[in-house]
């Protein structure tokens, strides 16, 4: 079922938020389970696996995406199916060659790694999801590309439901054989959950009438290369450029599992209070910044199809509209997500971690966040358009320049781990600003300021607002109930000022499935 693309996007969003808080319950149970240690335990393993993940999914699910959205905008489905075919062929074969290198290496190969021998049997046990989540990923990757994005929202909540569920009762199980073995119960219960959105993501490809196996069966092996080249190499030619871009990404991801326990430890720590740190800022700290990301993963998730179908069509108005669409977007629900995580970082944290450390790092990370939204709706634009090189320069930059400060800063004891947050929010700023210069550059695309000073001076209000209710009538609740009250009347407000500025308006609401309609009647055309 083809959806428009704000029709989409809405989906993946609210999906999205769904799944962001189970992941997060998830997070929050599992930290109070296996305390700060275990999650360093745990988020030193966990991006290794997704860079693996990464790396075996050879940015095809990128490429299906936009290769099948191009083939469905001329009505060719002979070359969408012929590319899902090739996808999968090269996924399957490289994840589990992956696997099965590493698993045979895995001696050598970990004690370079981990700084902590401890999260060697964590690692092991998560090996098998690389091939699950790969093929996962290309299936999602296909749906996309024919714009509906039911199969992606719904196979993502499905996977968190499993694996809370999962992870509850088998974490409990092993907590008392150590807390590695906590650690890599908590990440069985990973692959557990992409098992279930596997299966899922099988019979919808199966009661979409795509019988997989059939059109295998049609390609004999020793003439598929030959007869599918161009079509390997149409998709080599975007997915190639996206393998780079998110590795180099990735390498820093899971890089600092490995630099910043041992920047900390040259900085004078023992190693178990390296580790703590590690799991404060990774485990903890980073998983709130990055809780609203669901609104960019969704918009990157519309964005690529939309875009490769309107350039395809060579429409270039409505490339800028719904560019500028997805900008609009990320700031108007980017824009309180940055505001609350900053006014609530203290609080936040005693309530979810009962870490009151924590909600420091959260506060020095938060006002950069908005940058974090930007950069993947800005990185899918350009994907879409060809300009998969342009991301993966502006990432290679981003990433080299962040750990190399990492490095240098932690390793200082009058920074400490207050060097990783400084030297994540310039990374971050800095891919996002380049992603918005070759956008610029590219297609000469613009954005209406006065919208953005609006929102900025709205953000402002609702800040002051919001802290001040905190901090003066509601000091008396319960941090939970503080949180609630001061957050829905910060959010009330923040509406009240979008509609009364203008910056949110009739035409915006219509479009907001299932209710836009109904809704639409109280707000003012802009």
């Amino acid at each position: 079922m083809r959806q428009s693309f704000f029709y989409g996007t809405v989906i993946l969003i609210m999906a999205g938020a769904i799944t962001k808080i189970l992941g997060f319950a998830n997070r929050i149970v599992l930290s109070r389970m296996i305390g700060a240690e275990g999650m360093g335990l745990y988020q030193m393993v966990v991006p290794m696996l997704y860079f693996m993940i990464t790396f075996t999914t050879f940015g095809l699910p990128v490429a299906i995406a936009k290769q099948v959205a191009e083939s469905e905008a001329a009505n060719d489905r002979h070359s969408s199916r012929r590319y899902l075919i090739l996808a999968l062929l090269t996924t399957v074969a490289l994840s589990l060659g992956v696997s099965l290198l590493l698993y045979s290496t895995a001696d050598l190969f970990l004690g370079f790694m981990f700084a902590d021998v401890r999260a060697h049997i964590v690692f092991l046990t998560g090996l098998p999801v690389v091939t699950i989540a790969s093929v996962s990923s290309v299936l999602r990757g296909y749906f996309q590309g024919k714009q509906n994005m039911v199969p992606t929202a719904s196979s993502q909540l499905l996977e968190q439901v499993i694996r809370l569920l999962f992870v509850v009762l088998v974490t409990a199980s092993f907590l008392h054989n150590g807390v590695e073995y906590a650690a890599a119960a908590a990440v069985a219960s990973i692959i557990v959950g992409e098992v279930a959105g596997f299966l899922y993501m099988i019979w919808l490809t199966g009661r979409s009438g795509l019988k997989t196996t059939e059109k295998l069966a049609q390609l004999p092996v020793y003439t598929t290369f030959k007869q599918n080249r161009e079509y390997f190499k149409q998709l080599l030619r975007v997915s190639f450029p996206v393998t780079l871009s998110r590795m180099v990404g990735s390498i820093g991801y899971v890089l600092e599992p490995v630099l910043v326990p041992f920047a900390l430890v040259m900085s004078g720590l023992t190693t178990g209070e390296a580790t703590k740190l590690y799991g404060q800022f990774a485990g903890m700290a980073v998983p709130l910044l990055l809780f609203p990301t669901f609104l960019t993963y969704s918009l990157a998730v519309s964005l690529i199809p939309a875009v490769a179908e309107a350039a395809a069509q060579k429409n270039a108005p409505l490339v800028h509209r719904r560019i500028y669409q997805a900008m609009r977007i990320t700031l108007v629900i980017g824009a309180p997500c940055t505001v609350f995580l900053y006014v609530f970082a203290e609080p936040l944290s005693q309530l979810l971690y009962g870490n009151p450390e924590v909600g420091l790092l959260l506060k020095e990370l938060a006002p950069f966040s908005v940058f974090l939204f930007f950069q993947g709706p800005l990185a899918a634009a350009l994907q879409g358009l060809d300009y998969a090189k342009v991301v993966f320069r502006n990432t290679l930059i981003g990433t080299v320049v962040k750990t190399v400060t990492m490095v240098v800063l932690i390793s200082q004891p009058m920074f400490g781990i207050h060097g990783a947050v400084i030297s994540l929010n310039l990374g971050i700023t800095l891919t996002t600003m380049l992603h918005f210069a070759s956008l610029v550059r590219g297609i000469g695309f613009t954005v209406e300021v006065a919208d953005f000073i609006k929102i900025g001076a709205i953000m402002i209000a609702v800040g002051y607002a919001s802290s001040y209710l905190a901090n003066h009538w509601f000091v008396d609740l319960s941090i939970g109930h503080m949180l609630l009250v001061s957050s829905a009347i910060g959010f009330l407000m923040y509406v009240l000022l979008l509609v009364s500025t203008k910056v949110l308006g009739k035409q915006d609401v219509k479009r907001i499935p299932w209710i836009g309609e109904q809704l639409s009647i109280f707000f003012p055309r802009r």
